[in-house]
């Protein structure tokens, strides 16, 4: 993996983050403690602070904290995200382009937990609204329900397993939250992660709303 997000301000700054799948460097001041796996741990980790001292995914998304922990979220960015096979560009919020980096950051940072989010970060989609987010959800979910029924497991076309796995997300969202609301001056990050646990709601609180809406514009209705 190998995308790169390269956000220009109107003010002339330019900041860019590689996103490569491989561990984050310590800084030399060393981890921050609200990075430490103890501090606002998510409820359902199955990490043990004894074997492990830094909860991944906060590592992973602390220099995105740090650079952009005093922006106003609803400022407007110029945003190019590079990977190998194309470039996307978009002129949009910051909370958006941070969404979007936040949540593939987390997906790759070796969570046991986000890491069920990790085939799709493989075939990272920037700026995805809600509907996006649901489809490509679905889809993936359905994909490997076909291929654990070829290696004669049991399938979940009901997708139960698929609600089930974003309750488990929602509360890892919803730690990670916390951890970081202490440390932002503005509400750029919040606001990213804020809704990027809104979209992560709508695949487990109304999913069959969301597949009837679908539906509906597939068939031409909406």
């Amino acid at each position: 993996m190998n995308i790169n997000y390269n956000f220009k301000f109107h003010d002339g700054r330019n900041i860019e983050f590689k996103v490569t799948g491989e561990p984050v460097a310590p800084p030399v001041s060393g981890f921050p403690s609200w990075v430490r796996l103890e501090h606002c741990k998510c409820s359902n980790c199955p990490l043990k602070a004894g074997e492990v001292e830094y909860c991944p995914a906060a590592v992973e998304i602390l220099p995105v904290v740090e650079a952009f922990q005093a922006e106003d979220a609803y400022q407007k960015v110029n945003v190019e995200v590079t990977d190998e096979r194309r470039t996307y560009a978009k002129q949009t919020t910051l909370e958006e382009a941070l969404r979007s980096l936040l949540g593939l950051k987390m997906a790759t940072s070796g969570c046991p937990v986000l890491s069920e989010l990790k085939p799709m970060a493989l075939h990272h989609l920037p700026f995805a609204n809600s509907d996006e987010f649901v489809m490509r959800s679905v889809g993936y979910y359905l994909l490997q329900q076909l291929f654990a029924q070829r290696n004669q497991e049991q399938a979940d076309w009901e997708l139960k397993g698929l609600v089930e796995r974003n309750q488990r997300l929602q509360l890892v969202n919803q730690a990670l939250w916390q951890r970081i609301h202490a440390v932002c001056k503005g509400d750029s990050n919040l606001k990213a992660l804020l809704n990027f646990f809104s979209m992560a709601s709508s695949v487990s609180v109304s999913l069959e709303s969301q597949l009837r809406k679908l539906q509906a514009r597939m068939k031409g209705e909406a």
